[in-house]
């Protein structure tokens, strides 16, 4: 590789990641293990979940407290979803959604804080519990619909809430061809994988740009009425107001 190439590829990285990365490591530097312990807490929740469920005694604890199923009535999903998402799903390896959770919980926490990273996860998993339903209703025939074996299908894991924060912090830090490269993959695995899990991520995506949307707004309107209110100031003679 050229010293030119080498360069603008030096560029692009501190471009895309260098603030998101600096961020990161000073929370990490300065805090420690400290900087994360809503990530630490949802590792070894997902831990504990997935130690009893494998127990002889313990599969149907689990599964009453933290296992969603679209044939379930309503209530008891939305009663179920919030620890679904500490729930390993049964087809896929533990350390997977161990390490999803530690990387991008984790990083979330330090960049946009604890009570946003809990919501942004929680819309996501509910998007896509509640898609579930709404895809067994379109049917097998659209796109946008599920068969209706679907409905017995076990829902649970972190993988929905991963993707909606992973593009969430990636949009407020700007790295923009990072969630795009997110959101291409999620568009590929449910084009390969036409299954419950892969439009879950889809309807998850959705969520979080709905989510985006709306802090894009506030962030407008702020700038907006702090434009105005620095103009009124002038106008009227008073000192301009600090930003």
């Amino acid at each position: 590789m050229s010293q030119r190439a080498k360069g603008a590829l030096r560029r692009f990285a501190e471009r895309e990641w260098g603030p998101l990365y600096k961020t990161v490591k000073y929370a990490l530097r300065t805090q420690r293990w400290r900087a994360i312990p809503l990530a630490l807490s949802a590792v070894l929740l997902t831990s504990v979940c997935q130690i009893v469920q494998n127990q002889s005694w313990g599969f149907r604890p689990v599964q009453i407290i933290g296992s969603v199923k679209a044939e379930y009535p309503l209530w008891v999903s939305l009663l179920r979803t919030p620890l679904s998402l500490f729930v390993p799903a049964l087809d896929l390896p533990v350390w997977g959604a161990l390490c999803q959770l530690l990387v991008v919980f984790g990083i979330a926490e330090i960049c946009i804080g604890r009570a946003r990273t809990l919501l942004i996860a929680y819309a996501a998993t509910l998007a896509g519990t509640m898609y579930a339903r709404v895809g067994i209703a379109i049917g097998p025939d659209s796109v946008f619909g599920l068969p209706a074996k679907a409905a017995r299908m076990v829902d649970t894991g972190p993988s929905a809430a991963v993707v909606a924060l992973a593009v969430y912090v990636c949009w407020r830090y700007r790295a923009y061809w990072t969630a795009g490269a997110v959101v291409l993959a999620m568009a590929v695995e449910v084009t390969l994988k036409n299954n419950l899990a892969g439009k879950e991520h889809i309807a998850a995506l959705v969520a979080v740009a709905g989510l985006c949307w709306i802090t894009w707004m506030r962030r407008k309107r702020r700038r907006r009425r702090h434009d105005q209110g620095r103009r009124t100031g002038r106008l009227s003679g008073a000192p301009p107001i600090q930003s």
